[in-house]
């Protein structure tokens, strides 16, 4: 199981702030930097070399997004069994990077049948998220600071 690179990003920077906040020295195991955008159209808030065709902010997903999002930090349980697995970036929309670098997980899709259309694809940079809602054709780069 995969364990979300935000977990840890999210418990070494509650670690840091509580030694901070009780005296004595703070050590980091690794440094978490984050770069201003390069070009038009790349979050505010990505990490260095991560682009994406668009953005959008965590509070204009869906709410069924959160929900992913939610059990993805929580390591599951997922809905359907493809959830978790590797994504290919067969399509090549996302930045080129080794296979197992992206993952997918299921937007659940109310009234829907199938696991329908929309996705989650996790990359392996913290908050490296990114939502399509028409399957692969288009990703935007989730935002989370808005």
């Amino acid at each position: 199981m995969r364990i979300p690179p935000r977990i840890a990003v999210i418990g070494g920077a509650l670690a840091l702030t509580s030694t901070l906040f009780a005296g004595g020295a703070a050590t980091a195991a690794a440094p978490v930097a984050f770069a201003a955008p390069v070009s038009a159209g790349v979050a505010a808030h990505a990490p260095a070399g991560i682009t994406a065709v668009g953005d959008i902010c965590y509070s204009a997903l869906p709410s069924q997004a959160h929900d992913t999002l939610e059990l993805i930090d929580k390591g599951g349980p997922y809905p359907y069994e493809q959830d978790g697995t590797v994504f290919q970036n067969r399509e090549g929309i996302l930045p080129s990077q080794s296979t197992g670098y992206y993952h997918e997980y299921t937007v659940v899709t109310p009234g829907s049948p199938t696991r329908g259309a929309k996705r989650i694809v996790t990359g392996d940079e913290a908050q490296e998220d990114y939502y399509t809602a028409d399957h692969y054709e288009s990703f935007d780069l989730v935002d989370h600071g808005c």
